[in-house]
């Protein structure tokens, strides 16, 4: 009886294997060095697929059902072992478990910014990131480049390789595509499609692998590119730029010094703006001078509308009502003379020195 004990102990009967985490790989079943009997039930859940290694040669491979482990079914292993004339003995060998399923929801992405060449940016660097969903297709290949001998190989300890080729393979299918960089964020889907093909086959090939879908959530581009992009929306949301100076000169005037859109700096700009647009009005002022204003008809205003611009300098003010800038200049920061400084300088209207001589 106590041999019969012993005999139950050192064979294997029944070989199965109940996956209840979600992250497994492959699993060596422990034989504790037992050997497997000639005729064992072999166990294999739906999403599974037992490898039989023997001697570090890959023997038959079986699929989801229960199995008898005889010779004659176990043909590879037959062969490797060279069992002669079908001797009914035990064998050694070891059993993987390899789980088939599709595994989903897998985190990829960029741990350097990708150069691509861009239509709008010239050379730029992206930063991608998304999902994939993959499952095991060659045992084999998995088993020896991959998992190895591990006895639980776990999803994490794949995660960084294959991170590393899929963000290779979507470098290379993103710079093929040549989509602009500010159309990718339509094109997502797309992107992830066309990704399928390149990266398959090298999935395959080295490490037994196949992508069943990835999916790009975000492409995105440095902060620098980021204003830029802002900057030109702006521009355009603004539409016709001599109107909008016009519109903001305006609504400095009415407000009076100290007012405006914008404080300093955008009194500053709106200045040489309207500046640049008296040039154009008057033939160029840079190019040839300061126009000699006509002196005003004595006892009369500051003349006719003809011989005085819109808007004018504290030096025209003062050769048209012939007295010296300094004391046009006291007048304005007293007060009794309305005109708009912009920045260090102060601009006057046809209307406020009429206004000013009327008093």
């Amino acid at each position: 009886m106590a041999i019969i004990d012993f005999l139950k102990k050192q064979f294997i009967d029944i070989i199965e294997w109940t996956d209840d985490s979600r992250d497994t790989l492959s699993w060596r079943f422990p034989d504790e060095d037992k050997e497997i009997k000639n005729g064992a039930q072999l166990i294999v859940r739906e999403s599974q697929l037992a490898q039989f290694v023997y001697l570090g040669q890959f023997g038959d491979a079986f699929g989801p059902g229960k199995h008898t482990l005889t010779t004659d079914n176990i043909p590879i292993l037959t062969n490797l072992k060279s069992w002669k004339y079908a001797l009914e003995s035990p064998f050694k060998a070891d059993v993987y478990y390899v789980v088939t399923r599709v595994f989903t929801g897998n985190k990829w992405g960029t741990a350097n910014p990708v150069m691509m060449r861009d239509a709008d940016f010239g050379i730029v660097r992206l930063r991608a990131y998304g999902t994939y969903d993959f499952r095991i297709v060659d045992a084999p290949r998995f088993l020896k480049e991959v998992a190895g001998t591990d006895h639980h190989f776990r999803l994490d300890e794949f995660a960084d390789v294959m991170r590393s080729r899929l963000v290779s393979a979507f470098s290379e299918a993103i710079a093929s595509a040549r989509i602009p960089a500010l159309d990718v964020a339509s094109r997502y889907r797309e992107l992830g499609e066309a990704l399928l093909p390149v990266l398959n086959p090298i999935l395959r090939d080295k490490y037994g692998l196949e992508t069943t879908a990835f999916v790009v959530e975000n492409v995105s581009v440095p902060p620098e590119v980021e204003q830029a992009i802002d900057k030109r929306s702006s521009m355009a949301a603004v539409g016709n730029l001599n109107d909008y100076v016009k519109y903001q000169m305006g609504q400095g005037l009415e407000k009076g010094q100290g007012g405006g859109a914008g404080g300093m700096a955008a009194e500053l700009a709106v200045g040489m703006a309207m500046a640049k647009q008296m040039m154009d009005q008057q033939g160029g002022i840079l190019g040839q001078g300061t126009p000699p204003v006509p002196a005003a008809p004595a006892g009369g205003g500051a003349g006719d509308g003809a011989t005085l611009p819109e808007l004018m300098t504290p030096a025209q003010v003062a050769q048209a009502l012939g007295v010296g800038e300094a004391d046009v200049v006291a007048t304005l920061e007293a007060g009794d003379l309305k005109g708009k400084k912009i920045g260090t300088q102060w601009r006057v209207t046809r209307a406020a020195v009429d206004a000013f001589l009327r008093t």
